[in-house]
């Protein structure tokens, strides 16, 4: 049994030879817009007309996630909200309280004929990349020499201390962040005003507090800010907070481990104190008090080697002189008088000395 179409119904080519042409046209088509971009513009065309068709398709999808979205926002807008209504409240008490201490200091100086504090300048700048060693916590940013950052200032956040710039380029700088294990802070605590030097871990974690005595007053909790003692970061700023104290007995020192304050390693935007101290250098022909203690007592023991050594001398010409003088025999001659005499003399003088007052009333009787 035949099951072709009749001759009426049959029009154009055959199947086979449709799926040939219309495969020879893809293929003609994909070759021709992958090396000519022939269908640039047809491509384009066929976007814009159907995305309000896309669009549309998405509507239910866009709906939910708004939704959701919306629900999250205003809970976090809420949590943020307070959050800064409490902090504006805290900074404006201590706005309040640092004009009141500023005004105060001002007039304490201007009273004891102090020189003013020079503010302090900074330039902002901005996290670039971090460094390619792992075993080191260091960034680059994007400022260098042509904008005046200097090696060695100290670099900061709206938090505080984050690190110090160690290497200074035409337009970066390398920036060593407080958690190196390398970098060291003189540091000092709030409460007592006990001074020590923070430094960083291996691990870049947290900071360890080193050379506080066991019997030092720290708790946890404390809060650490700069000395200023070094020269490079200005005193006052908030470094760390101590989170564990462990004192050992057979250890001089308590182990006090703390964590930074700011947040060291997601900070992106910073600022580069240019910071001068106006204490005068020491002169470099000036010793320190260490050695100038150590010069007073090499003198000092000096000069009584040389005061014993005349003394030694003379008790040793006396005791040779009183030698001689007992070995003389009672007849000697003449010449050996001039030896015993000067024995005779120095031993006279003592009982001379003392018999001076008897004789003189003796002379008056």
């Amino acid at each position: 049994m035949e099951y072709s179409p009749p001759p009426l119904f049959k029009q154009g080519p055959s199947a086979l030879a449709r799926l040939i042409f219309f495969v020879v046209l893809a293929l003609a088509l994909l070759i021709s817009d992958a090396r000519f971009r022939t269908l640039e513009i047809v491509r384009g065309v066929l976007g814009a007309g159907l995305y309000p068709l896309q669009r549309a398709a998405l509507v239910p999808r866009d709906l939910f996630m708004g939704a959701a979205d919306l629900a999250v926002t205003s809970a976090t807008l809420r949590a943020d909200n307070a959050q800064l209504r409490a902090r504006n409240l805290r900074l404006s008490q201590q706005a309040n309280e640092s004009a009141q201490l500023a005004a105060e200091n001002a007039h304490l100086r201007a009273l004891l004929q102090l020189s003013q504090r020079s503010p302090i300048q900074s330039t902002p700048a901005e996290v670039q990349y971090d460094t390619r060693d792992p075993f080191t916590q260091k960034v680059v940013i994007g400022r260098g020499s042509q904008q005046n950052i200097q090696d060695g200032s100290p670099v900061v956040n709206e938090d505080g201390v984050v690190g110090q710039v160690t290497r200074v380029f035409p337009m970066q700088a390398e920036v060593t962040l407080l958690t190196d294990k390398d970098q060291a802070v003189p540091v000092q605590i709030v409460r007592t005003g006990l001074r020590s030097v923070i430094y960083g871990t291996p691990k870049g974690d947290t900071l360890d507090l080193r050379f506080v005595p066991i019997s030092a007053d720290v708790l946890a909790g404390d809060e650490l800010v700069t000395s200023g003692l070094d020269g490079v970061y200005p005193p006052g700023l908030p470094v760390a907070k101590v989170v564990r104290v462990d004192k050992q007995a057979d250890t001089a020192f308590a182990h006090v481990v703390c964590l930074p304050i700011a947040q060291v390693r997601g900070a992106r935007q910073l600022l580069v104190l240019h910071y001068q101290n106006d204490v005068p250098p020491r002169p470099a022909d000036e010793p320190d008090a260490a050695s100038a203690a150590k010069d007073a007592k090499k003198k000092g023991a000096k000069a009584t080697d040389k005061t014993a050594a005349p003394d030694k001398d003379k008790g040793g010409a006396k005791a040779d002189d009183r030698d001689a003088a007992g070995s003389a025999a009672p007849g000697a001659p003449a010449a050996a008088e001039p030896t015993t005499k000067p024995a005779a003399k120095s031993a006279a003088k003592p009982q001379a000395a003392r018999e001076t007052p008897q004789t003189a009333r003796g002379t008056r009787q």
